[in-house]
């Protein structure tokens, strides 16, 4: 047996024997893209503390990440089909291993963003290639196996990112968090090797380039407006960004139309099944990432947990996520993927549902039930999906039918941060306007405390210190009628901070569950029109468009 997999994928008359450990080199991938996301927000305090960051930088640290994973995708995707996916997947974790080297050494915001932006095209290139090597590798009646532990996979990264960076977090600094990544993305290399067959597609074609240019310019400026309006206003740039973005989409549209070979064959969404299936993808994540940025502010500035406890605490939810792939994969074959994506999403809608319910009075026990069955949800819905989207493509898109459903995943979870988010900041602000009115509370310190919730808890910090030092000084006064009136002043200040971290307690927890309403009025909406547009068991469907297998002499690297 040979220490390097050389036979491609295509070339095998059998299936590869050694493909699960195969799947085990993808999820492995797949999880530290991921990860690299959901450990950002328990690490964000210590780095925002650290370097000074201003809320606009703090959100480029986020979202500088996911500008160029969401653009070159589809591109990435396609140029791995023509000359090798193994290929993708080995760069794409050399130049994601690089970033996060950068990051750990990065000493400044720009420094970090840059850090940040390089990870993100890293990730561009790993995330197709994993969907597209597994539906290389895999014969068809395991396929949908081996994409229910994918997206298993991807589950449980949203919930241990938290954990990791936590643990890490105990004992390192925030930088700790990028570092991680990078012996993980060595294993990930070598098993590559070791353990992935090398594929490409058989008759791929010339790349359609200004297809590919289109959708990089399209989807970098949609994901620029996205995080650009909500959070910093609709000025000049944010529809700058949202006219760029309508003029690329639709140049790209009539380009791939007119185009003989186009990079995605935009037709493929009049058929109902990949319609529907990306629009649940969307819709999925735009819920899941949104409930995650506040849930997970909610317990550590709110319910006082410091990063590992967060962590420890989001643990339910990888479980529940396991636990309803596992259901997926029974009920699937049997009832069909209508009612299983319908019965998830309609989970996701109920968990956010009981979100609406947190209050100032709430711990943590209420929200363990909500994250059980959103988890839940997630493992129903998003592998019965994902095979429809990969089943869409042939052998020679299959590295663009994966980047099709990261691209929908992406731009769903943008959207909940950047939407949810804001639609959250904007509801607390309000209410810790409300909250503190008829306050002597300085206009100044007010408007510090409605930019967050860490902010809020800041200030009332502050007051808190302020009483302190009135009290110490009132403790070794010598004149007595000073010493009384400095305790005094001591005692109001005292009663002020605690009134002022009550009030951003209350005022955040409404704000959560006036966030958590609006996104179960989305997300139900949306589960009605995917339940319309997908196609039941009996209604005919479209010819699944992956080929099994090419000829043996149909060569791949």
């Amino acid at each position: 047996m040979r220490l390097v997999v050389t036979e491609p994928a295509e070339r095998m008359d059998r299936p590869y024997p050694r493909r699960w450990w195969a799947l085990l080199v993808l999820c492995l991938s797949l999880l530290i893209i991921v990860m690299a996301n959901t450990a950002l927000t328990v690490a964000a305090p210590a780095m925002t503390e650290d370097l000074g960051l201003s809320s606009a930088d703090l959100q480029w640290v986020i979202d500088g990440y996911t500008v160029p994973y969401a653009a070159l995708m589809l591109l990435l995707g396609a140029i791995g089909d023509k000359y090798s996916r193994r290929g993708a997947l080995v760069l794409g974790l050399l130049v994601f291993g690089g970033g996060a080297v950068s990051g750990y050494l990065a000493d400044s915001a720009t420094a970090v963003i840059a850090a940040r932006a390089v990870m993100g095209a890293g990730a561009a290139m790993i995330m197709p290639a994993t969907l597209s090597l597994l539906a290389a590798t895999f014969p068809r009646a395991e396929r949908a196996r081996a994409i229910t532990l994918w997206t298993a996979t991807a589950g449980l990264a949203i919930a241990a990112g938290p954990l990791v960076a936590g643990a890490l977090l105990e004992h390192h600094g925030w930088s700790s968090t990028f570092l991680i990544n990078v012996p993980v993305a060595a294993l990930a290399l070598v098993g590559a090797f070791v353990l992935v067959p090398p594929s490409k597609a058989a008759d791929r074609g010339r790349i359609d380039l200004g297809g590919g240019l289109l959708s990089v310019v399209w989807i970098a400026a949609l994901v620029y407006m996205i995080i650009q309006g909500p959070h910093f206003g609709w000025g000049t740039e944010a529809i700058t960004a949202a006219v760029v973005a309508g003029a690329a989409l639709a140049a790209f549209v009539v380009w791939e139309l007119r185009h003989p070979h186009p990079l995605l064959d935009v037709r493929r969404f009049a058929d109902r099944r990949f319609a529907g299936s990306n629009l649940a993808v969307a819709l999925f994540f735009l819920a899941v990432f949104g409930a995650f940025y506040y849930l997970t502010q909610h317990l550590q500035f709110v319910l006082g947990y410091d990063a590992l406890d967060t962590g420890v605490r989001m643990l339910p939810l990888a479980g529940a996520v396991f636990a309803g792939s596992a259901l997926t994969g029974y009920l699937t074959p049997r009832v069909g993927m209508k009612w299983t994506v319908t019965a998830g999403m309609v989970g996701g809608t109920v968990a956010l549902a009981l979100l609406t319910r947190v209050d100032s009075g709430s711990a943590y026990g209420d929200f363990v039930v909500p994250l059980v069955v959103l988890g839940l949800a997630i493992g129903l819905a998003l592998s019965p999906c994902t095979d429809a989207i990969m089943g869409a493509f042939p052998e020679s898109e299959l590295g663009v039918g994966g980047a099709v459903n990261d691209t929908s995943l992406e731009l769903g979870g943008s959207l909940g941060i950047a939407v949810l988010g804001s639609l959250l900041a904007t509801s607390y602000s309000g209410h810790l306007s409300d909250a503190t009115a008829g306050s002597k509370l300085p206009a100044s310190s007010l408007e510090t405390a409605q930019d967050s919730v860490g902010a809020g808890y800041a200030v009332a910090q502050g007051i808190g210190d302020k009483a302190r030092q009135l009290a110490e000084q009132a403790a070794g006064a010598s004149d007595p009628h000073q010493a009384e009136r400095l305790k005094a002043q001591a005692e109001q200040l005292a009663g002020g901070a605690r009134q002022m971290a009550d009030a951003v307690g209350s005022s955040f927890a409404d704000a959560v569950a006036h966030t958590s309403l609006v996104g179960a009025v989305v997300l139900g909406v949306g589960t009605v029109i995917v339940a319309l547009l997908l196609p039941g068991r009996g209604e005919p469907e479209a010819k699944p468009a992956v080929e099994e297998r090419e000829p043996a002499n149909a060569g791949a690297r």
